[in-house]
């Protein structure tokens, strides 16, 4: 979202009011965008042909381009002194122009949304093979927000359930790509009125 334009004040107050622990630019930042960097380099070459390079990616590389790794290097999408955030890094407005603003509700819902709809793809696929490890997982392991209940959860709640976060997906579909395409397994549950249990 930040390479579409998003002002990145948006994007850490939008997660961190969804309920996310931090913000994802500070996220990357502890984390560090060398390692996030060779991830995707390891996950392009198990891929081969099949990869798809995740926009974000091109959002790592620029930073580190601009000599900003993270919090370990003292310069990341944050500025920091004597290992303390300090502020968000001024040069992040002309690295990332802001386009015009889209509606804070899809900023905070496309972080949620993505997680859910992966998380669906793999109990489709086999990898989650239980409801609450899904959601214990995504709440302890990756930070989704605790009061969703977890990402399976979040689906099951969400207003008007399965169907109702069917039909949100869609219209961030139509807005901000594939990312946020139904799995088969969610709309078959939906055409049988089934949550998950």
């Amino acid at each position: 979202m930040l390479a579409e334009g998003v002002s990145p004040v948006s994007l850490e107050r939008a997660a961190t009011q969804a309920g996310y622990p931090v913000g994802p630019l500070q996220l990357s930042d502890e984390l560090n965008l060398e390692l996030m960097a060779k991830i995707a380099d390891a996950t392009a070459a198990a891929a081969g042909d099949d990869y798809e390079e995740h926009p974000g990616t091109g959002v790592v590389r620029t930073m580190l381009a601009q000599g900003r790794s993270g919090k370990k290097a003292g310069a990341g999408f944050y500025d920091y002194a004597d290992g303390r955030r300090t502020s968000l890094w001024s040069g992040l407005a002309t690295t990332f122009p802001e386009t015009d603003p889209i509606p804070f509700e899809d900023v905070q819902e496309r972080m949620l949304f993505v997680e859910a709809l992966e998380s669906v793809k793999c109990v489709q696929e086999g990898v989650l093979t239980a409801v609450a490890d899904a959601n214990i997982g995504s709440i302890m392991g990756i930070g989704f927000p605790a009061w969703t209940g977890g990402v399976l959860q979040y689906i099951n709640g969400y207003e008007h359930g399965v169907k109702g976060f069917i039909a949100r997906a869609g219209q961030l579909q139509d807005r901000y790509g594939d990312r946020f395409a139904v799995p088969s397994l969610l709309q078959e549950m939906a055409d049988k009125d089934e949550t998950f249990v």
